[in-house]
Order: C-alpha cells, then structure tokens, then sequence
C-alpha cells in the first residue's frame, strides 16, 4: 500500500472502517460535513481501525449514481486531510477518474465494488503504488439484479482469476491484491450465506480476504431487522468471518467489533488474560 506494509495475521483480522462522504447512505445518513468526517475518522481509527475506506457514493440501487465531478468534490478533501494526518486512506469507488484524484490526494488503497468494470483504477493502483481491492459480483455498479449461479463460489474463484490476472496485466504486484467475496453484490440472501459458509475455500488464491458483513441484507433477511438494528447479527457474521479466513472485516461498528472478538478471543483462549486482571472502578456504572 504505497509506503505502507500491513501485516496480516490469521485470526486477527484487521478492521476496515466504513466513513460515508455523502449524503445518501442507507445507514449513516448524519452530518457529513468535512470537520464532522474528520472527527469521525479519527475516532474509528482510535476505536481500532487500520484502514479509513472513504466513500463518496453508496451502493444502494434506489437512488441514481452521482456524477462523476461531485463524487470526486466529496471524497479527495476527506482523503487529503486525512492522509495528512497519517491515516491510512482507502476510497470506495468503481470510477477511475475518482481512483486517481483520491490516490494524489493521498489514498492507498482503492477498494472497487465492482470488480474492476473499469480497468483504469487498476492502472491508477499500479503507477501509484497503491492496493486493489478486486471484489466478485456479476452486475453493473448501482443495478440491483439476481444472475443465479450453478455454484456461486466457484464463480467468486472464477472472476477473482480473470480480474486479478487482468490487475497484474496492467502492472500491479499480486502483493497489492486483495479480494473480496462481494456479499450481497448480485447475491440473493441465500447465496451470501453460501458463500460466508465456504470462505475457507476462498483463500485458495493464496491472497488476503476483505470481507463486508456489516449490517447487509442477508442479516436483515435472517433477523427481520432494518439496517439500524442489524448490529447484533453483524458481530455474529463477523466472528464467524475471523474465525474462518477473513484478513480485514469492513464494518461501521468497530469499537463493537473489536471488543466481541477481544472477549471472545480471551473466552477461548486466543488472547492472554493477566492472572491480576481488574476492573477500573471507574467502569463499574454508567457515568452521572
């Protein structure tokens, strides 16, 4: 990633924080101006992000795609001042042209949901330097639609080849790959279920997983809840995920994340637990 190595360790995963630059997601739809973004990145990193994936546009199907220039006018302030305060920046977009204004801007990682439909952001990865998330999905950005598969993991293992190999073609490094199943991206449900079941399978390319459970619809499916009251059911899909082969969890909650998998962790044996572990008496009831 640029200048930067992460170093990815089996089991514990590392967080990828969720930070909306714009007015129209489906789960944070609050204040976005750039001083409240900036607090809130840095608060996510404080909480245990190592990764601030930016986004300037959402994914939902029910709004129409924002142009190209207002994407670009969201994002590469947010980058740059963040960048500049040593965070490590990836942006969420499928537009090259957005891919090169947040990597001069300072990202190092573009994170491209829709598996490369446009080949220009892997150049833009490979002349920066910079990381390439290649993510499965069958439908065009901003479509909402159903393929079917004869077996949906094999062609998560299929395009994984075809779009790496094409990244690597246009001068990336396997070591700046990263993959990620695409659940819920031209996934019914079912089928992303399917896939988080078989992630072990996945890392048959030998490269690291993102992995994006975070309050999805195959979780609203399961529990009958709206994205806001999906975080009980994203912590069990994410200690499923760590436990299962998953390199880097994407997730509006960290600080919920990262304390389930310390407990859990700590439960199970995985984590050290000091012989004179205490509670601060300060935390032994809410604050007046």
């Amino acid at each position: 990633m640029r200048d930067a190595v992460l170093e990815l360790e089996r089991g514990r995963p590392l967080f990828m924080a969720i930070l909306n630059a714009g007015p129209d997601s489906f789960s944070d739809p609050g204040d976005h101006s750039l001083p409240q973004l900036v607090e809130r990145a840095h608060g996510l990193a404080a909480d245990g992000a190592a990764l601030i994936d930016v986004g300037g546009e959402s994914g939902r199907t029910d709004r129409p795609a924002v142009a190209t220039d207002e994407e670009i006018a969201r994002v590469v302030p947010l980058v740059e001042r963040l960048a500049n305060h040593g965070l490590t920046v990836s942006v969420d977009t499928w537009r090259a042209p957005v891919a090169r204004a947040a990597l001069d801007a300072g990202a190092a990682m573009v994170n491209d949901v829709s598996g490369l439909s446009d080949p220009g952001i892997a150049e833009a990865c490979a002349v920066n330097g910079a990381a390439l998330v290649v993510t499965h999905t069958r439908i065009p950005p901003k479509t909402k639609g159903f393929p079917g598969y004869d077996d949906v993991v094999s062609d998560v293992l299929s395009l994984w080849r075809e779009r790496s190999g094409l990244a690597r073609a246009l001068g990336l490094d396997e070591e700046q790959i990263v993959l990620d199943p695409g659940v819920d991206l031209a996934k019914t449900p079912t089928e992303s279920i399917e896939v988080l079941r078989r992630l072990e399978e996945q890392g048959a390319p030998g490269r690291p997983l993102l992995v994006a459970v975070s309050r999805k619809d195959f979780v609203g499916a399961l529990t009958g809840r709206p994205p806001a009251g999906r975080d009980a059911g994203t912590l069990a899909a994410v200690g499923f995920a760590a436990e299962h082969g998953a390199s880097i969890l994407r997730l509006h909650d960290v600080a919920a994340a990262a304390d389930y998998l310390r407990v859990r962790g700590a439960l199970a044996g995985h984590e050290p637990v000091s012989d004179d572990l205490e509670l601060d008496e300060r935390l032994r009831r809410e604050p007046a």
